[in-house]
């Protein structure tokens, strides 16, 4: 199961934060470490700080965009301040985050999205995540590096992962199943379509789609459902605009 936990640094500025972040996923059990766009990578600062978690370093993948690194995954949570802007699902408190991840974790890829030390994630980077997460902390000083949050979240993730029961039901059914993010994305391109063919998204409702991405991810279809979805936005759509 922690296989399948990935963890994701975005733009990540000074490459000894990849080896301490690295260094905190090992303590933790959880090995997938992706980078987008680092600045500088591979570098021996990089290896120097993993202080023996060279393997989790060696073995990242780096990627040229956040939407492709979680393409594969059915939840996504971004690690940041309460954006009310972006009225994603939020997790108040890491450990509900780390039941939640968990248990998606048993049958398909999820992910732990980290940003930038100075700036975090931008908007739009949220945008890919189904879910954000906050770590509390002192109103006063609630500043963490970023692998102390790192550190903290494998660390709740890790913590759900021993105390939860063995599992004797079988594998949840495809149509049961989360969608991934690239099946999330393929449907609000399809309902984005069929919304401008209708004439129903105008310039005044700039915000309509961002409010149902939120919608959808509040709602957490299942694979089967967003089908059901995708057919009946194909039977609505003129035959001029289907794919």
């Amino acid at each position: 199961m922690l296989t399948n936990i990935r963890i994701v640094l975005v733009q990540t500025y000074h490459p000894g934060n990849i080896g301490a972040s690295a260094r905190a996923m090992k303590t933790m059990g959880i090995t997938d470490l992706v980078l987008v766009k680092p600045r500088c990578f591979p570098d021996p600062e990089a290896t120097r700080l993993a202080a023996g978690a060279d393997d989790i370093v060696e073995g990242a993948r780096v990627m040229g965009s956040l939407a492709e690194a979680v393409a594969d995954c059915v939840q996504v949570v971004g690690a940041s301040a309460r954006l009310r802007s972006l009225p994603l699902p939020h997790f108040d408190e890491p450990d509900a985050m780390a039941r939640d991840l968990v248990e998606n974790a048993a049958h398909d890829p999820v992910a732990l999205v980290f940003g930038r030390e100075r700036s975090g994630l931008t908007n739009e980077e949220i945008r890919c995540c189904s879910h954000q997460v906050s770590i509390p902390a002192n109103p006063d000083y609630a500043v963490l590096n970023l692998s102390q949050a790192v550190q903290v979240l494998a660390y709740e993730v890790f913590k759900a992962w021993r105390r939860r029961p063995g599992s004797d039901t079988p594998p949840h059914s495809p149509g049961e199943r989360a969608p991934n993010r690239e099946q999330l994305d393929h449907f609000h391109a399809h309902l984005g379509r069929v919304m401008q063919a209708s004439g129903f998204l105008t310039q005044p409702h700039a915000r309509t789609e961002e409010h149902l991405h939120a919608l959808f991810a509040r709602a957490q279809p299942s694979r089967k459902e967003l089908s059901l979805l995708r057919g009946l936005l194909s039977a609505l759509e003129p035959p001029a605009g289907r794919d």
